[in-house]
C-alpha cells in the first residue's frame, strides 16, 4: 500500500436506530475490498462483549466483502447510509486502503459520522482513511510502522506507539494492535474491570515465539522482507 496525503458475540443484521432512541452503544466497522481480516475481527471480538453494545459490519451495500487474501469474506449487514450516526467507528486497514482513499462515499461517511461519535478509531492503515476525512489534523496518531511517516501528510503528528488516544480519536498500529486498541476503548466504554475480564475471556496474553514483532527489536534486514509480504 502506498498511502497519500462468556456470551458469544453476535453481529447485528438490522440498521441502527437513531442515537437518541438507542438504549445501548452502536459500533460500526466499515469494510472495503482487500481490508485485513484481523484489523476488523480483532476489535469486533473484543467490543461485542461490551454490555449493551451492538457491532455491525457495514459497506457500500449489504453483502460479502473479500479480505486482502481473497479467501475470506465478512458480510456487511448494512450500508453506510443505513448507519448515519454510530456511537463508535472502527476503521480497519489493509492493502485496499489505497483504493479506499478515493472512495468518496466511505470517506464522506467517516467524516459525517465522526461529528456524532463518542469514539472514532482505526487499525493499521485505517488511520489514513481518518486522515482523508480530515480528522487527524493537529492530532497525535499511529499506524503500521512501515507507513508511519506518511501520517504527517494528513497533518497528524506520527507517534510510534501501539495505541494512541487523542481526544475521542483512537488509532492503533499494525494489525494485531487492534486488539489492544479495542481493549483500551472497552475500558473507557464499560470500565476497566469489564475490559480486564474480556481480555481474560479471550486469553489475550501474547507470548510470541520470536522477538521480531516490533521494528525496534526485529533483526536487521527483516523489515524489507516483512514489507514485501504486505505490499
Amino acid at each position: 500500500m502506498n498511502p497519500s496525503p462468556t456470551p458469544s458475540p453476535q453481529p447485528s443484521g438490522r440498521p441502527a436506530e437513531p442515537a437518541a432512541q438507542r438504549s445501548g452503544l452502536q459500533v460500526v466497522i466499515p469494510l472495503y475490498p482487500r481490508f485485513t481480516a484481523l484489523d476488523a475481527v480483532g476489535p469486533y471480538t473484543v467490543l461485542a462483549f461490551a454490555p449493551g453494545c451492538t457491532v455491525t459490519f457495514a459497506a457500500a451495500g449489504p453483502g460479502p466483502v473479500a479480505d486482502d487474501r481473497g479467501s475470506l469474506a465478512l458480510t456487511a449487514a448494512a450500508s453506510y447510509a443505513d448507519l448515519p450516526d454510530p456511537d463508535v467507528i472502527v476503521v480497519p486497514g489493509g492493502p485496499g486502503t489505497a483504493e479506499a482513499l478515493a472512495d468518496e462515499a466511505l470517506v464522506g461517511w467517516i467524516a459525517r459520522a465522526h461529528e456524532r461519535t463518542r469514539w472514532t478509531a482505526s487499525v493499521c492503515s485505517g488511520s489514513f482513511l481518518l486522515g482523508a476525512a480530515g480528522l487527524l489534523k493537529g492530532r497525535r496518531a499511529t499506524t503500521h510502522w512501515g507507513w508511519l511517516e506518511h501520517l504527517a501528510g494528513f497533518g497528524a503528528e506520527p507517534v510510534s506507539e501501539r495505541v494512541v488516544v487523542d481526544g475521542r480519536i483512537v488509532t492503533a498500529a499494525g494489525v494485531s494492535s487492534g486488539i489492544d486498541m479495542a481493549l483500551t476503548l472497552l475500558a473507557r466504554m464499560s470500565g476497566e474491570e469489564t475490559a480486564r475480564a474480556v481480555q481474560l475471556a479471550i486469553e489475550y496474553d501474547p507470548d510470541p515465539p520470536f522477538d521480531s514483532g516490533s521494528a525496534r527489536t526485529a533483526p536487521a534486514g527483516l523489515a524489507e522482507k516483512a514489507m514485501s509480504l504486505i505490499g
